[in-house]
């Protein structure tokens, strides 16, 4: 088994499939890439059991064989090389020997075969969205979900496809986003939960990405193809809350600011509130928005007015303002909506302007 390869393609490639590989793994193979070659088609791949991606890439080779190399040994070395030629020849020494432009490296192997295979996705639901639209997705909710064990399903994104629009809901008790494209659609209803680890590879590698993402899924697996990329993940098993039962839906108190004017005033006030509650207070009458924060155990206090547009009557109402920085960090409109209804419902920020999702 011998074949040609970049240095910096190679390089390229097997760093985002190690955002796949645990520090600590139970089975020993999984700290190894599989190298599956064909002729001049190189598929490499990473694996955790529950989330495998694999990448193919052209090299200069007429044989074919699977081999698992070591990943963290493997990158390391690949970082110090410029850009170049390499050549693997696995020999009968149980090592594959790599040539570079000023010396050899032998790296032991482990056999393709036992290298665990990635879930098939049988009978699938399919479904394209662009790549940058779904990194969009990703991006807008997955900050939202839960880290708690004992509440899996919400450690995930919740996937809501219908024949009128897509949704993607994120919660973790506290605070919930829901983003909807109306302008896109799918072929039939179904929804399923992507455990958190898929998607953040996935909201790094497509972004700015144009082609579309063929999405195919049933009821225990989904399978993300695009480009010379497919990654296959385990879905979390178990029923979505009904998150529409917690969005208030009459909220006649409704604010329109500047979203980064309010972002950078939370910032600084939030400095000053409380180390536990971090609540800040919102009081807002006519067109002025009074944010302000106190911690009496230390007698610090802030205070800040901004302009606003406000209808609806006179409120006062306190929020956690990491939630609420959060949420305002991961948008990325000029203009956001604040309804609220009483001081001790929750409130809801909705963009204004182009920008679609809530």
């Amino acid at each position: 088994m011998k074949f040609i390869v970049s240095s910096d393609t190679l390089l390229k490639e097997l760093q985002v499939l190690g955002g796949i590989i645990n520090t600590s793994n139970t089975l020993p193979i999984l700290d190894n890439f599989l190298f599956d070659l064909n002729a001049n088609q190189l598929i490499l791949t990473a694996s955790d059991l529950e989330t495998s991606m694999s990448s193919s890439i052209v090299v200069e080779s007429e044989d074919s064989g699977a081999i698992a190399l070591p990943a963290r040994l493997l990158l390391d070395t690949l970082k110090t090389f410029p850009e170049q030629p390499l050549t693997f020849v696995k020999t009968d020494k149980h090592t594959v020997e790599i040539s570079a432009n000023n010396g050899k490296y032998a790296v032991a192997y482990v056999e393709g075969e036992d290298f665990p295979k990635a879930a098939q996705v049988k009978d699938p639901t399919t479904t394209k969205i662009i790549g940058d639209v779904l990194a969009t997705a990703i991006n807008a909710t997955l900050f939202a979900s839960g880290n708690d064990d004992l509440r899996p399903v919400m450690s995930g994104v919740f996937f809501q496809f219908s024949t009128t629009d897509l949704t993607f809901v994120a919660t973790d008790a506290h605070k919930l986003v829901k983003y909807s494209r109306k302008d896109l659609a799918a072929d039939s209803n179904a929804d399923f939960i992507m455990p958190k680890k898929p998607l953040q590879l996935l909201k790094v590698i497509l972004q700015g990405v144009e082609e579309d993402v063929v999405i195919e899924y049933n009821e225990t697996n989904a399978e993300f193809s695009f480009g010379n990329k497919r990654l296959t993940c385990r879905l979390v098993d178990g029923k979505y809350p009904n998150y529409d039962a917690v969005i208030p839906k009459e909220n006649p108190n409704v604010m329109q600011i500047n979203r980064s004017s309010f972002l950078n005033s939370l910032r600084r006030v939030s400095i000053f509130s409380n180390k536990t509650t971090h609540q800040v207070r919102l009081k807002i009458a006519g067109a002025e928005l009074q944010v302000s924060a106190e911690d009496f155990d230390y007698s610090n206090k802030a205070e800040e007015r901004l302009n606003c547009e406000y209808q609806g009557d006179d409120l006062q109402i306190g929020f956690n303002s990491r939630f609420i920085i959060e949420m305002l960090n991961n948008m990325t409109c000029d203009e956001i909506k604040l309804s609220m209804s009483l001081p001790n419902r929750a409130g809801i920020i909705t963009p204004f302007g182009s920008y679609r999702g809530r």
